[in-house]
């Protein structure tokens, strides 16, 4: 396996966990995964910064273990630089569907790779799934 797989491998797999209900409304698992000075813009239009979201995260869509989860498809990656990693895909949650970017990156001299920036856009109603 080169390493440019194994980057995206990387960055795909800490997508998916922070997907997960488990890691939602665990602030030590969620710490692990973002980065410090991690940025999102919300579909609402919202900016979080690292401690908002660590903050929010738990009481956030798709943190409920019995509730509906968060379905993620047609994730694409590309290796933007040694150590960045950006993805794309769509989520499907009550009823909503966004279209998703996220910047994973892995610091020089580090093992961990975490999520630096995310950005959430709404799908308009009757617009087909992953139409540019």
């Amino acid at each position: 396996m080169n390493e440019e797989t194994t980057d995206v491998g990387a960055a795909v797999a800490g997508e998916l966990q922070l997907l997960n209900p488990d890691v939602r409304v665990s602030r030590s698992l969620a710490e692990q995964l973002l980065d410090p000075e991690f940025i999102e813009v919300g579909a609402s239009g919202r900016r979080w910064t690292y401690e908002e979201m660590l903050a929010a995260l738990p009481e956030m869509g798709g943190a409920d273990a019995e509730g509906p989860r968060i379905e993620p498809s047609g994730m694409t990656a590309a290796v933007l630089a040694p150590g960045l990693v950006h993805l794309t895909y769509e989520t499907a949650f009550g009823g909503n569907r966004a279209r998703r970017s996220s910047l994973w990156r892995r610091k020089h001299g580090e093992a961990a790779w975490r999520m630096y920036y995310h950005q959430a856009t709404p799908v308009p109603d009757g617009e087909g799934q992953n139409e540019s």
